[in-house]
């Protein structure tokens, strides 16, 4: 895996948020400030053990002596939200990209109507605590399955934008619980929806929200994870880098990214699930088998670009601007 400088952090505090949740403070090791980032940004965190995950930092961005990020234990695990659980301490050293923004709010927008599901509420704090600065107009809708998995309370309650924001309990009562079709039943012109959560969550707001004519321009959305593509009738292509003219072959059970690797090409990525759009490349000529969760419908109907990652061609070839 490609990747530019890292920056090497300590790890100043670590607290339970909830059950299964845990937050990182993480500082500069050399006591120096951090990177700049705004709300919506996240960091790749790189872990001893070869695993890199994302997460959204979810303090104030004003603040340039620490990043907070927030840890769901992930029963599914392969190494990372679970080494992040039981085998990172206070004071250990810990090395991250600088931070990257994807899910960047809309300043243009005349209202915020904020969706997080559970963890993902994580971005979605951070730009409640900047839109609330700047005297926005917005509300934030916060799910998670009980009032025990439920991140932040205590920091929401006691926030001067606490008024705007509407907890949901799986667990709770029915007068509770989220009302999609009351908040997404119409478009508003000038509104923005953001959302932020688990696969499931994301896909029933905005196939509501498409579903009831919403813009796409008006729907922003950050995945954490994504479900593996079914691998059932896929074949084997080429891609050609248009740079040299040179072809490469894409075998059956191979990604693009892994072929391109193979053959000496750098190839800038993190995430390896189509979801943070670190890879996005160019296309010039083929069509494009799109198998990601971060362009939008209307990005994947033009074939221009994909997520080398994860999607593949519908075609014997796809041309590179590599």
């Amino acid at each position: 895996m490609n990747h530019p400088t890292l920056l090497t952090v300590r790890v100043l505090r670590k607290t339970a948020e909830a059950t299964d949740i845990v937050g990182l403070e993480l500082a500069a090791e050399d006591g120096g400030p951090l990177p700049a980032f705004s709300a919506g940004s996240h960091v790749d965190l790189h872990l001893p053990s070869g695993f890199t995950r994302q997460y959204s930092l979810c303090n104030d961005p004003g603040e340039t002596h620490r990043y907070q990020i927030a840890v769901l234990r992930d029963p599914a695990s392969r190494g990372g939200s679970a080494a992040l659980h039981d085998a990172v301490s206070v004071g250990q050293t810990l090395q991250i990209s600088a931070p990257r923004n994807h899910f960047a709010l809309a300043h243009q927008a005349s209202r915020h109507l904020l969706l997080a599901g559970g963890i993902g509420v994580t971005p979605l704090l951070c730009m409640s605590e900047r839109l609330a600065q700047l005297g926005a107009d917005f509300e934030l809708h916060y799910c998670t399955r009980s009032l025990a998995r439920t991140a932040f309370v205590g920091r929401i309650q006691a926030a001067s934008f606490a008024d705007r924001v509407k907890f949901h309990h799986d667990d709770g009562a029915a007068a509770q619980q989220l009302d999609l079709g009351g908040l997404l039943g119409q478009p508003r012109p000038g509104e923005h929806v953001y959302v932020c959560g688990p696969q499931g969550f994301m896909d029933a707001v905005l196939g509501r929200a498409r579903a009831a004519g919403w813009p796409e321009a008006q729907l922003r959305f950050e995945y954490f994870g994504a479900a593996v593509a079914p691998t059932v009738g896929d074949t084997a292509f080429e891609v050609q880098l248009a740079s040299s003219g040179r072809v490469l072959p894409v075998a059956v059970g191979q990604t693009v990214v892994q072929a391109l690797v193979a053959a000496g090409v750098e190839v800038l990525t993190s995430c390896e699930q189509g979801v943070c759009g670190t890879c996005l490349t160019r296309v010039l000529a083929g069509q494009v088998d799109h198998r990601d969760q971060y362009l939008t419908p209307e990005e994947r109907a033009a074939h221009d670009q994909f997520l080398p990652c994860c999607s593949r061609s519908r075609g014997v070839r796809l041309v590179l601007d590599l």
